[in-house]
């Protein structure tokens, strides 16, 4: 027989976790010597060492506690159903991992390949690395957001492109960044924007996430927060295409 402090460091739990086990009925009150100590044998030990274990493995106490009164049939069973929740654990840890790892590469999510290809061609167009690095931060955003949605919007942003006139126009909002915000060229650009945004989708509204995300405002106010001119762009723009 040994003493609760024996027995929590052959266990490798302290002797509070012992008595929050008693308290909790996981754990059988032991028999006390005569001097009124508790006095544990070796199937405490061993009860002890399964609780551990399971609490160790994330199972609630009142769980645990459950299991005591299954038959074995049953603890069988629980143990299979915990040991798949644990895979489904690992594999998320796994998942989580490798994120952190892309974050220490100073990657913060991997973007298709068509994406990265595309963001090549923005460099190749002449638009400026500001304007790359953005649109490289707003697409990890929206692919981590909203997956089932992104690439429908990425590819109708990426074929606009194609079109040297509506490119032409992403190069002038790209270079607008450093204009003061009164200076009429952002009202002409604006009005430029809106007339070829009714020219494509006509009464259509242009392709969009989920109503109910806010990821979109988001992005734009990113995008305007690091422009004066171009924060004033999208409100007239806006503006224009109210009317």
């Amino acid at each position: 027989m040994i003493t609760i402090g024996q027995l929590a460091r052959y266990v490798g739990v302290s002797i509070k976790t012992i008595r929050v086990y008693h308290d909790k009925g996981l754990l059988s009150e032991p028999g006390r010597d005569a001097s009124g100590y508790r006095r544990y044998g070796a199937n405490d030990a061993i009860d002890l060492i399964k609780i551990r274990m399971l609490a160790d493995a994330g199972v609630p106490l009142a769980r645990i506690r459950d299991l005591r009164s299954a038959t074995n049939d049953e603890f069988q069973q629980a143990l299979h159903a915990i040991d798949d929740e644990l895979t489904d654990r690992i594999r998320g840890l796994r998942i989580t991992q490798e994120r952190v790892r892309q974050l220490a590469a100073g990657r913060l999510a991997t973007l298709p390949t068509e994406v990265g290809d595309h963001l090549a061609n923005l460099a190749r167009w002449r638009f400026t690395p500001r304007w790359v690095d953005l649109q490289r931060d707003l697409w990890i955003l929206v692919f981590a957001t909203h997956p089932e949605q992104a690439i429908a919007l990425f590819h109708d942003q990426s074929e606009i492109l194609t079109d040297p006139a509506l490119r032409k126009l992403f190069l002038d909002y790209d270079h607008a960044h450093d204009l003061d915000a009164d200076d009429p060229r952002v009202d002409d650009l604006a009005r430029r924007i809106a007339k070829a945004t009714r020219a494509r989708y006509g009464s259509d509204d242009p392709p969009e996430l989920d109503e109910t995300s806010d990821i979109p405002a988001l992005i734009q106010g990113a995008v305007n927060a690091s422009s004066p001119a171009w924060q004033r762009l999208d409100a007239l723009i806006r503006a224009y295409l109210d009317v």
